[in-house]
């Protein structure tokens, strides 16, 4: 099936068994942050979308599952995850062009495309802010090798005028994608993701677009679970929050 052999994958479904994923059992592993993510999307039926840093296809497959028709691409670093990414298109019944490329070494053929929508979820750690990873490929997607600076300005350059770019990352790393904004980016807005009441965001969704001149929006945190501190076993997460994670609905951003 994949450079991975087949007792070292595992399937797992998301957004309610609309989208099965296979992907490695250890390793990195597909989480609820491109969930979210892929959900706060606006893409509209017959849009071209570019992931970078795809892995295997979580995102762009969820946002297909919410939104048909789509014009999807994807950018993996890691051959055996762009192979997998491939392998998930078809199990789901989707098309999704997968490159094998590094954000410095654009294949000439993408770099000649633009996009209504680019989206990332780039690795959380700068270089020796975290420990190392066993496992290659989960320390290749989470630690980072590209400066975060060079994921939005080749963003930027792939998105068409007026083109929408969504990023995940730590809240503490939001001084650094602000700046590398400053690049033909504007109307940038960001949306602060709190795991409870009364707790401190510890991610942030940036929106950002081509050209853009609205003024800076800061809102008021997303909060995803019920209750101010975990106390039982099983979903606590919010009503909205738990409608992106089971029933494919769009993230609520704030108008």
């Amino acid at each position: 099936m994949t450079a991975f052999a087949e007792d070292a994958l595992s399937c797992n479904g998301f957004l309610g068994g609309r989208v099965r994923l296979w992907q490695p059992v250890k390793g990195y592993r597909a989480g609820v942050d491109p969930v979210l993510l892929a959900a706060a999307v606006p893409a509209r039926p017959g849009e071209a979308v570019l992931e970078l840093g795809c892995g295997a296809g979580q995102a762009l497959l969820c946002l297909a599952a919410r939104v048909p028709d789509l014009q999807l691409a994807g950018i993996e670093l890691q051959p055996p995850y762009a192979e997998l990414a491939r392998c998930n298109a078809a199990e789901n019944g989707q098309e999704i062009e997968v490159f094998e490329a590094d954000l410095s070494a654009l294949p000439e053929v993408l770099k000649q495309r633009q996009f209504r929508h680019v989206f990332a979820n780039p690795p959380y750690y700068k270089p020796g802010a975290h420990s190392l990873a066993r496992d290659a490929g989960r320390q290749v997607a989470l630690g980072e090798g590209t400066p975060l600076a060079d994921w939005i300005s080749t963003a930027a350059r792939r998105l068409a005028p007026k083109g929408y770019l969504h990023m995940i990352q730590r809240a503490d790393r939001l001084p650094d994608m602000l700046a590398a904004c400053s690049g033909g980016l504007g109307s940038v807005e960001v949306l602060p993701l709190a795991p409870r009441q009364g707790r401190g965001a510890e991610l942030v969704i940036l929106r950002a677009r081509k050209g853009g001149r609205a003024e800076f929006r800061l809102h008021a945190p997303l909060i995803l679970h019920e209750g101010t501190r975990h106390e039982r076993d099983g979903d606590s997460y919010q009503p909205q929050i738990r409608a992106v994670l089971r029933e494919a609905a769009a993230l609520p951003w704030p108008v």
